[in-house]
């Protein structure tokens, strides 16, 4: 049964599950190390998977696809950044809102624009692709990348410093507050690639198709301590124990009522995962920055 399930195909579908949880977590730590709560990371992943199919189904490619995820997350994050840093609304509520909105919005636009209520027409696929999917080494080279630049760049140095001390910005006569849009931006494209990933993965949209993954998203960034690296590498766990699930069900379907149980409950092992891990790590400087959720 071990032999069975633990194969390449494996280790290939837990690397394709694990592109957009690591985008997503990505995302999340830039933008919540420069000080911004970010809870619409699943909206950013659902109109991300509805753009990227969208623009995919229009312009017959999927790179025009993953342009549009990605436009699509940064819009959602601008957004965001207006309500967050120019209204000086709550920053809990804003992400909640934005997540419902993303609920019913890609509805009502499946709905408006395809006459479906919940998918998409067929768009441009990957498939099961790895190596000719150019989203899976991006989130490599991205997982690489922006913890370098988030520690050794002055880019870097400046969002910490937004999440952390940001009257040390002032004192040198930056703003913390276009220094927060910039890193929302970011944020927001990684997330909208994630996106990208969930509907170029099956060639269409369908409603509510992140699944919660946003939230787990969230979850492996504050259980890594706001470090991208870390947070891009627990995500990969995670989407272990998802493909693990998936493997499961595959080999226990059909059978007796204790299979049968066991290939029910299979979905839930990544949530599962998730909170058990959170629930028994115990290490340490895992404070948040400063001045998370304040202007």
């Amino acid at each position: 049964m071990i032999a069975s399930v633990l194969t390449l195909a494996f280790l290939a579908q837990a690397i394709r599950i694990a592109v957009p949880y690591a985008f997503a977590a990505l995302g999340g730590a830039v933008q919540e190390r420069s000080g911004v709560i970010d809870l619409a990371l699943e909206a950013k992943l659902l109109f991300g998977a509805f753009a990227a199919a969208a623009v995919g189904h229009a312009t017959g490619s999927a790179v025009c696809g993953i342009a549009g995820g990605v436009a699509a997350g940064m819009t959602v994050a601008l957004v965001q950044a207006w309500c967050a840093l120019w209204l000086a609304a709550d920053q809990v509520i804003i992400g909640v809102a934005l997540n419902v909105i993303a609920l019913g919005g890609t509805r009502f636009l499946l709905q408006a624009i395809y006459h479906e209520g919940a998918n998409s027409p067929p768009a441009p696929a990957y498939g099961d692709a790895v190596l000719t999917n150019p989203l899976v080494p991006a989130a490599i080279v991205c997982a690489l990348m922006v913890p370098l630049a988030v520690r050794r760049t002055r880019w870097g140095l400046r969002l910490r410093a937004a999440g952390d001390r940001p009257d040390a910005l002032v004192a040198v006569g930056v703003s913390p507050r276009r220094t927060r849009l910039h890193a929302m931006l970011v944020g927001g494209a990684l997330a909208g690639a994630g996106g990208a990933q969930l509907s170029l993965a099956v060639g269409g949209f369908s409603a509510d198709m992140s699944s919660g993954r946003g939230y787990i998203a969230l979850a492996m960034v504050i259980l890594s301590g706001w470090r991208p690296a870390l947070a891009a590498l627990a995500c990969v766990g995670v989407a272990a124990a998802q493909a693990l699930s998936v493997q499961v069900q595959m080999h226990m379907a059909g059978g007796g009522e204790l299979r049968r149980q066991i290939v029910d409950l299979a979905p839930l092992l990544p949530y599962v995962v998730t909170l058990l891990v959170i629930s028994l790590y115990r290490g340490r400087d895992r404070s948040p920055p400063s001045a998370l959720g304040k202007l």
